[in-house]
């Protein structure tokens, strides 16, 4: 595999990082630590992107970039799904961090399969 590739998975595994840590730590930035529902999901999603982020820049697996798509869009829906859309600052947090999170990981993918992309 081209080391510029390599190169370019690496920033996406980075972002993915960054953005677990925004998804972590928002509850406490937001200030919504004391609603209990999406406190929580934030705090388990974050920990997994995160944990998946760090596999990913140590060595890449496409289903990583897979079970982080499926995490975003978990957290897109989840004000929806889990009942806290009336929290307006929760909710487009959730949906704004979770769609950054499915774009960055599809970029993955599609690097994944479209390597000539970078020649």
């Amino acid at each position: 595999m081209p080391n510029a590739l390599m190169e370019g998975r690496k920033v996406q595994d980075w972002a993915n990082l960054v953005l677990a840590a925004c998804v972590f730590i928002s509850p406490w930035v937001i200030g919504f630590v004391a609603e209990a529902m999406p406190s929580w999901n934030a705090w388990i999603v974050g920990l997994l992107l995160g944990g998946l982020a760090v596999a990913a820049i140590s060595a890449f697996a496409e289903w990583e970039e897979w079970v982080n798509l499926v995490l975003g869009l978990w957290l897109a829906a989840s004000p929806w799904l889990l009942g806290f859309t009336a929290n307006v600052n929760v909710m487009w947090t959730n949906v704004v961090l979770g769609l950054l999170v499915a774009v960055v990981s599809l970029w993955a993918v599609w690097d994944h399969h479209h390597p000539h992309a970078h020649a």
